[in-house]
């Protein structure tokens, strides 16, 4: 267990299942008053019920982020696994799906940051979500590389201006999440065999692989700054 998230508040942005769900369980075990929220609270409230305390926010809209930091006053650590997904080779991608994934993945964390950072304790942190494409993009990722790139910069931009509070990111591969289900059964399991046998960790990675490293973001008070690679080594082949 993590005890440095014991009496602490954190807030959670995302859908219910996959990774972002996984993290409440595991943030929740570590002791912390978990506060869940994403554009979509009916779902959110329908996966947990009277457990949690259960927000609205779309972080591309600034009078939203505005009103969930004054509804929830001081929190101790935030974590955003919100996305919109702009996938497509460049002849096929239309801007607005582009500038929702921008809007979505880099504004988000700084109208979050905006907001909620004046409400935060010193010690207390962020943990925003980009992605390996931004070091190793591939055809038909175009938008969603330059999305996790705009993260990555994002990210270390926050770290200094918000110093002492601490600014990271985790940078997750191909993860067996949920994300690759509406590829159908057959053409997922073609596509993760054929990405565990390039990966030099031998596999693609789950949930937990993810959960490790958001927790150790927000647990490590000398690390800020940084992109967590969770990929077992997808970017290096």
């Amino acid at each position: 267990m993590h005890t440095e998230l014991q009496n602490r508040t954190v807030l959670v942005i995302g859908r219910s299942g996959g990774i972002a769900g996984a993290i409440v369980t595991a943030v929740r075990a570590s002791g912390a008053t978990v506060i869940v929220a994403s554009r979509n609270r009916d779902a959110l409230a329908d996966a947990y019920g009277e457990e949690l305390t259960v927000e609205s926010v779309d972080v591309t809209d600034e009078a939203s982020v505005a009103a969930l930091a004054q509804r929830l006053g001081r929190v101790d650590h935030v974590v955003s696994t919100a996305s919109a997904r702009a996938r497509g080779r460049l002849s096929d991608l239309q801007p607005a799906a582009v500038l929702q994934s921008l809007s979505t993945k880099v504004l988000g964390p700084i109208l979050l940051a905006k907001h909620l950072a004046p409400r935060m304790p010193q010690d207390g942190s962020f943990v925003f979500f980009s992605g390996a494409t931004a070091r190793k993009p591939v055809p038909g990722m175009l938008a969603v590389a330059a999305t996790n790139g705009g993260v990555d910069a994002v990210t270390r931009a926050l770290a200094v201006e918000l110093a002492p509070l601490r600014v990271n990111a985790v940078s997750p591969g191909t993860i067996d999440s949920g994300a690759y289900d509406a590829l159908g059964e057959e053409q997922k399991e073609e596509l993760f065999a054929s990405r565990a046998a390039r990966n030099p960790a031998g596999r693609v990675g789950d949930p937990d692989d993810v959960v490790r490293a958001v927790l150790y973001a927000l647990t490590s008070t000398f690390t800020t700054g940084t992109t967590l690679a969770v990929d077992g080594g997808e970017t290096l082949v």
